[in-house]
């Protein structure tokens, strides 16, 4: 059975929809069977595979507890669960339903079972779609960002993960921490990566994602790191990261 693991940050901007996209096609290359769902209403996960003109996607998975006909498949790309605007309006019309809560992990009950891993990449807030995504977790992924504003979110997202737990997901636990936008150069970057090795220990991961051009462009052409320029240093740090969390796995 598919382990599912949210990729979630409070805070925007950390690098958190980069990483779903890249994380979960590296797995891919390395063999894997991945899912992704976008539950971001921006839909930058949506738009960064080159999907467009969106017949159906997780808002109606949300409102019809089920994923039938939703998950679009692409050769060389993780199968993926689209997400459009329709997706802000999600929170209110799910006010009144029943389980409200457990409406994703319901539909990806049906699924897990054909994946290796299913992401979700997560808005930066907390409301009923991120509380969707973490009751369905079985654990979290977190990008960080290497800047003093990252430590300062980090408390509110660990205090989000104690009240999902609290209310309803008790085994839902912290995977690992991946570090964005790094820079090696800058004293602030190794300061904040010291603070973030030592709360988090082992479970920081040793690839950190430099900042690099062409992972910032590719989005914009609606194409992974590795369609975009698969020797950049940006591929290969995600690649480096696939491999580090299969190795992981193994342990």
């Amino acid at each position: 059975m598919g382990e599912i693991i949210a990729i979630t940050n409070q805070k925007g901007g950390v690098g958190k929809t980069t990483t779903a996209v890249n994380l979960s096609k590296a797995l891919t290359l390395l063999k894997r069977k991945v899912l992704l769902v976008d539950m971001d209403p921006q839909a930058n996960c949506t738009s960064g595979f080159g999907f467009s003109h969106i017949s159906r996607s997780v808002y109606e998975v949300l409102l019809k507890g089920t994923l039938d006909g939703v998950i679009l498949r692409r050769e060389k790309t993780p199968d993926f669960v689209p997400a459009t605007t329709d997706l802000t309006g999600a929170e209110v019309e799910l006010v009144s339903v029943d389980n409200r809560n457990f409406r994703l992990k319901n539909a990806l009950s049906a699924v897990r079972g054909n994946y290796d891993y299913v992401f979700i990449d997560c808005p930066p807030s907390l409301g009923l779609l991120t509380v969707n995504a973490l009751t369905a977790a079985d654990s979290v992924l977190i990008p960080l960002q290497c800047e003093f504003y990252a430590l300062e979110g980090l408390g509110k997202l660990l205090s989000t993960l104690k009240f999902v737990r609290d209310a309803f997901n008790e085994h839902l636990y912290v995977k690992g921490v991946v570090l964005t936008m790094f820079d090696s150069r800058l004293n602030l970057t190794n300061q904040v990566a010291e603070e973030i090795r030592k709360f988090f220990g082992e479970k920081l991961f040793r690839t950190a994602i430099a900042r690099n051009v062409r992972l910032a462009e590719a989005p914009s052409f609606g194409r992974d790191i590795f369609e975009y320029d698969g020797k950049s240093r940006g591929a290969e740090n995600y690649i480096a990261l696939a491999r580090e969390f299969l190795k992981r796995e193994k342990q």
